[in-house]
């Protein structure tokens, strides 16, 4: 996200990421790929997903994805959409034998799960540009939520990332 919170302008452009691309460097994302086994992704998100890439969601061909929509849709492309209920589907997926849970946003999925306290980890990528308006990762009308510091990693292109654990 930008510094002042915004994970896309408010027509949907990220090009501002491309200012931390450096060779060489994926800011430990092929680690915590490895650590993940399913993505959750709201429908909004997976739209600006499939726009950005020509039609294809290329997290289908690393993960079990699940797109969260009010619309019953058909699963098409490795791609299930889900309109159920988000706590079950967390709950169950958590009781299953695999690996962690991926979610990518946007903000309305992120504050729903914030609270149903079904998020353990927030590990986010503080990019250094002030956006000023756009769309918010943290929409705000959430619940205080304690956090404990797992860790900050401070890159050279100016990109901070800060790991934190939900407090139990």
């Amino acid at each position: 996200m930008s510094l002042d919170g915004f994970i896309a302008t408010k027509d949907d452009d990220i090009s501002w990421l491309s200012m931390v691309e450096k060779e060489g460097e994926d800011y430990g994302y092929t680690e915590f790929s490895e650590s993940v086994d399913t993505y959750i992704v709201g429908r909004q998100t997976y739209d600006v997903v499939l726009n950005l890439t020509g039609g294809v969601f290329p997290q289908a061909e690393k993960y079990k994805c699940y797109v969260l929509t009010r619309q019953s849709l058909e699963n098409k492309d490795g791609v299930i959409f889900y309109s159920g209920n988000i706590e079950d589907l967390v709950h169950r997926l958590k009781s299953e034998n695999g690996k962690n849970i991926y979610c990518d946003g946007g903000g309305q999925i992120v504050k729903h799960l914030m609270e149903l306290n079904l998020i353990d980890d927030f590990i986010i990528s503080i990019i250094p540009i002030v956006l000023g308006s756009g769309k918010r990762l943290f929409i705000g009308d959430t619940e205080r939520m304690p956090l404990n510091l797992k860790s900050v990693k401070k890159h050279e292109t100016g990109l901070v990332q800060i790991h934190y654990e939900r407090k139990l």
